[in-house]
Formats: structure tokens, C-alpha cells, sequence
């Protein structure tokens, strides 16, 4: 099926959302990681994340995303983040993000909600069966961050046999925030309420740049 957008690369996109980090244990991943082959081969492991993002503008319009990085693999002698599992709330996201970059993205349900104290209420789920939930609220000043200073912002993903290595580029406003609910069904999506997060970070706002990928 077409969408009904075709967005090539360069995207620009902003919006709010919420990074969770964890230090996630191989056998974790070995069961619940949805790692690919070349995942599996590279696999290093390190810090993974789940990243929730609402992406208020983008090249095809606003759209909610669910996303899982197991942790650092290794792909041509270097080493890189690799989305294993994701999920956004548009076909036209699905489509053009699997076309740009290799990005293995399935369509979800998304339901977001804010509570009198602040805390924000994310749910996820197919066909009316919801598979993730979690609930998070930002305590600290807001504080600016760039992705731009960190050694490793390269994203590796394969479209049919070919690697795509692509190095997005974020900044605004981060604060602390407390992971105070976290759900998922391991069909779906890691069960990641077994683990123990690093910290949280919410984003208030940001703008971020996918480029156009290179092929390994």
C-alpha cells in the first residue's frame, strides 16, 4: 500500500518526549530483544532505552512513536545504537521510515494523558488490545541538551541486505523525571518492568534532523 506521503531524507522533526535508560542484561535481550541477525552478531549490549516520542511537526505530519534500543552493537568495526522494536501511530511514519532508513517500524494505537500532579500516562496497543504503559513525571529545571556532544549518536539499520548507518542530530531542553509506572506484554514488546532504569529524561521540546543515511 502507498502512503500518502513520500518524504526522502533530510526530515526535520520536533516535539516532546521521554527517554528511559537501562543497563540491560544480554540474557534480557536474548529472550525479549526482537534483535536481528546482524544485531545478534554485533551485539556489545552497554546502555539501551526505550524512547517515547510525539513528534508534533515532521515531513508527514504529526506522529507518536514507541521505541526499543537493546544496547551498542558493533557494525563495520564501529560502534552504534540499532532500533530493534518500534512502533509509530501513522503508515505514512511506517512506510517512509522503512523506504529512508531501514527503520523496522509497525503501526500501534497511542494514547497519551497528563494527571493533576504532572505525571505523564503513555499507553500503547493494537487492535484494542494495549501492550505497553508507562507512566513518568519530570521534576527537575529544564536544562539544554545537544546530542552533539556524545560519542556515539549513529544509528545502524538494514533495509533488505543492505546496512544504513545514519547520524540524527537533537537539541532543546531536557529534565529528570521519575519512571513511576512501566508495562509491557513481552509479544509485543520487552517487559521492561523487570528491569531497574539508570534515570529518565523527559524532552519539553526538541528539533532533530535525520540526514540522509550512508550504506555500509
Amino acid at each position: 500500500m502507498e502512503p500518502s506521503l513520500i518524504a526522502p531524507p533530510p526530515w526535520t522533526l520536533t516535539g516532546n518526549g521521554v527517554v528511559v535508560l537501562y543497563h540491560i542484561p544480554a540474557s534480557f535481550n536474548r529472550h525479549y530483544g526482537f534483535m536481528s541477525g546482524y544485531q545478534q552478531r554485533g551485539y556489545i549490549g552497554a546502555v539501551g532505552a526505550v524512547v517515547l516520542a510525539d513528534y508534533e511537526t515532521s515531513e508527514v505530519g504529526p506522529y507518536r512513536e514507541l521505541l526499543y534500543i537493546p544496547g551498542m552493537v558493533r557494525v563495520g568495526g564501529k560502534l552504534t545504537f540499532s532500533i530493534s522494536k518500534i512502533y509509530v501511530s501513522t503508515y505514512d511514519s511506517l512506510w517512509n521510515g522503512r523506504r529512508n532508513w531501514g527503520i523496522p517500524k509497525e503501526l500501534a494505537d497511542f494514547k497519551r494523558s497528563e494527571l493533576p500532579d504532572g505525571t505523564q500516562v503513555y499507553k500503547v496497543g493494537i487492535s484494542r488490545r494495549q501492550f505497553f504503559e508507562a507512566h513518568v513525571k519530570p521534576w527537575s529545571p529544564r536544562l539544554p541538551f545537544s546530542n552533539r556532544l556524545l560519542p556515539y549518536t549513529h544509528v545502524t539499520q538494514q533495509l533488505s541486505n543492505t546496512l544504513l548507518r545514519t547520524k540524527p542530530v537533537a537539541c532543546g531542553h531536557a529534565q529528570l523525571a521519575s519512571l513511576t509506572e512501566m508495562a509491557a506484554d513481552p509479544l509485543f514488546f520487552p517487559p521492561l518492568h523487570h528491569l531497574t532504569p539508570l534515570f529518565a529524561l523527559a524532552l519539553p521540546d526538541f528539533r532533530m534532523t535525520f540526514p540522509l543515511p550512508i550504506m555500509l
